[in-house]
């Protein structure tokens, strides 16, 4: 989800990172569903009527799991939330895991990596007309003074402008993946490498609404010399840094291809009961109550005794974390899944932790609070006018620096987060490889804060702190000018309670706070008008999300979103650093296997840390529990569910604290 361009970002990302960014208090909307007349009944007869024959006296073992959010389909390319892909990883075992960040062949016999025989760089012959991308990593119809990168180049240093005469060679990818071998689909199908095709002729089809940057950057992707090697060639110019992301989850062509891309979500097996590979088949879907799975006989895994359970039923009851944790506790679930619990039950999950009455699993991000500067609000455009435009309180780095020692990050994460989490120095969680330990976030320094506001010319005439300092001697801020600013975030607890402690903390420094909690439609509206991505703020605080790659890009010059290009971009603070744009733009263009990515993606972070354009706050914590003597559940926030290993998932009095 996170595609990174050089020039602005893509409507899809912008989306995608504005519905990342409405999280805790939003997520992708569930079916709607009915009410359960009683929240710590026992598991309908229904759910477990039907088993699979068991061994002569091996009782059937069931696992119950509780989830937050009823998908609304199961369809891959369809309507996407946490509670689809937490059914999911019931069906699809991979095809790759995402495991701290990094990611892990399932049913595939390896990764391509540099230097592998997998990977092929081609010099090709291209001409005027010809799809390729270009040097900003954009795809366009090859013509006269299109700036590209020609065969050998691999970076921005050596891009050329073309003339559109001169013969033209670039470089374009090859890439192969290999399937395990013997791989069923649960109907007892083959799975081949013409599976993965079709899914993506599926994707490529303009009738199915999903990005088409990965297919449409895709020369061919067909089968290879045998049913298991799926070979991928890429536009000219197209290195993704992602290879993996470029192989397409096999969907059933032996089962689907008599259906049209655009009905897909209408039909039963493919949104309500699709057949997968992985540990389980759906056997029924009571709308608003539960999905009830069984054993897949055809599991590749079967032989390692996998899964351990032989029944695996959903039970969908709702978001309110109380309700699910009484149907923990009363032994009705025997896990909760991560889309019902916020911050707001964590003392809760703490205490009963302690008391040994269930198992919490606690992770850090992928996503990051942070409190943003306006240091360019969209009114300066068209240049500052300090008789009508907002005073440019922002613009200066030590005020920003200032706010940053004033705010006692620590006291909120101990006071709100109970220290499950940290303060961070940048986006990257703690998991990530790209973490740096020895880059530390500014110190609570109230002192110091003082110290530099006097400096950058905001004077406590009074030498009352609980009054606003006064502007003297700013530029683009009339004398006098009273530092007081708005405080713009959501409706959700933890936010306005963080909000809360930070207006009680710039208050001692002598700077007024105004909080405006908006709902999600208006914090996240689109601009001009909306408050975000308007730049129509003057502090704001919210998430986004760091994925395997950083998200360098959204506080790049070219990602701030303006009337030029219709309001597109996530860097919403108006930061502009050539020093930045530099380090993002190699980061973004270098291999993940070379130095040069290291070390520009931490030029980039120590460079943010330095300018501050927003205040990391906390990474906000993933959580899940479990009954106490459950085995083997395994959090990992870069993962796209926290099930993501279910199939080991086992009971035992050993694994009790």
């Amino acid at each position: 989800m996170r595609a990174i361009l050089s020039r602005g970002i893509s409507i899809i990302f912008v989306i995608v990172l504005a519905l990342s960014a409405c999280k805790p208090d939003t997520t992708i909307s569930p079916a709607p569903t009915t009410p359960l007349p009683n929240l710590i009944s026992p598991v309908p007869a229904t759910a477990i009527a039907t088993l699979p024959p068991q061994p002569t006296g091996t009782p059937a073992r069931s696992l119950v799991i509780c989830l937050g959010q009823e998908p609304q389909s199961l369809y891959l390319y369809g309507s996407s939330s946490r509670g689809m892909w937490s059914v999911l990883e019931a069906l699809y075992d991979g095809p790759i895991d995402i495991r701290k960040f990094s990611p892990q062949p399932v049913i595939l016999q390896k990764l391509p990596v540099y230097p592998d025989q997998d990977i092929a760089v081609e010099s090709v012959d291209v001409k005027a007309g010809e799809l390729v991308v270009d040097a900003n990593g954009d795809l366009i119809n090859l013509a006269a003074n299109s700036r590209i990168l020609p065969a050998g180049c691999t970076g921005t240093d050596c891009a050329i402008g073309w003339d559109g005469n001169k013969a033209l060679k670039m470089d374009r990818l090859k890439l192969t993946f290999r399937l395990l071998p013997g791989l069923k689909w649960s109907d007892g199908t083959p799975l081949t490498a013409a599976d993965s095709v079709y899914s993506f002729n599926l994707a490529s089809d303009p009738a199915t609404k999903v990005s088409k940057r990965v297919t449409d950057r895709t020369a061919t992707y067909q089968a290879g010399d045998n049913d298991l090697t799926v070979e991928w060639t890429g536009r000219p110019g197209y290195a993704p840094q992602r290879l993996d992301g470029v192989f397409f989850t096999p969907l059933p062509k032996h089962a689907w291809e008599t259906y049209k891309p655009a009905q897909m979500e209408t039909i039963e097996a493919v949104a309500r009961k699709p057949i997968g590979w992985g540990p389980y088949i759906i056997q029924e879907w009571k709308a608003g109550d539960h999905i009830r799975l069984t054993k897949n006989p055809n599991y590749f895994r079967a032989s390692e005794g996998l899964p351990k359970f032989d029944t695996l039923v959903y039970r969908f009851l709702g978001e309110p974390g109380d309700n699910n944790l009484a149907a923990l506790q009363s032994g009705e679930c025997d896990v909760v899944d991560q889309t019902t619990l916020l911050e707001d039950q964590l003392k809760s999950i703490i205490d009963l932790q302690n008391e040994k009455k269930l198992k919490a699993y606690t992770g850090q991000g992928p996503e990051w609070e942070h409190l943003d500067f306006g240091i360019r609000p969209a009114a300066y455009d068209d240049g500052i006018n300090p008789a009508k435009d907002r005073p440019d309180f922002f613009g200066d780095v030590r005020v920003r620096q200032a706010i940053a020692e004033c705010i006692d990050r620590s006291a909120i994460v101990q006071n709100l987060l109970y220290n499950r989490s940290i303060v961070p120095a940048s986006y990257l969680p703690p998991e990530h490889p790209l973490f740096s330990k020895d880059l530390k976030p500014l110190a609570y320094d109230p002192a110091a804060a003082n110290q530099l506001l006097t400096e950058a010319g905001w004077k406590d005439p009074d030498n009352n702190p609980a009054t606003p300092r006064i502007a003297q001697g700013i530029p683009n801020v009339p004398n006098g000018t009273p530092f007081v600013v708005t405080y713009v975030t959501s409706e959700a607890t933890i936010r306005t309670k963080t909000a809360e402690s930070i207006k009680q903390n710039l208050a001692g420094c002598g700077i007024g706070v105004k909080v405006t909690s908006l709902n999600p439609g208006q914090l996240y509206a689109a601009g001009p008008a909306g408050s975000l991505f308007g730049r129509n703020f003057d502090l704001a605080q919210f998430s986004w999300d760091t994925g395997s790659q950083p998200p360098c890009a959204l506080f790049e010059t070219g990602s701030i979103p303006t009337a030029k290009n219709s309001w597109i971009g996530g860097n919403l603070t108006g930061y502009s650093s050539p020093a930045f744009d530099a380090a993002c733009k190699t980061a973004r263009q270098s291999r993940p296997d070379s130095a040069g990515y290291t070390t520009a993606n931490q030029a980039a972070v120590r460079i943010l840390a330095k300018d501050l354009p927003f205040l990391p706050l906390y990474f906000p914590l993933k959580i899940a529990i479990s009954r106490p003597d459950f085995c083997n559940l395994e959090m990992d926030v870069s993962a796209r569910s926290f099930l993501w290993n279910l199939e080991s998932y086992d009971v035992s009095p050993a694994c009790k604290p």
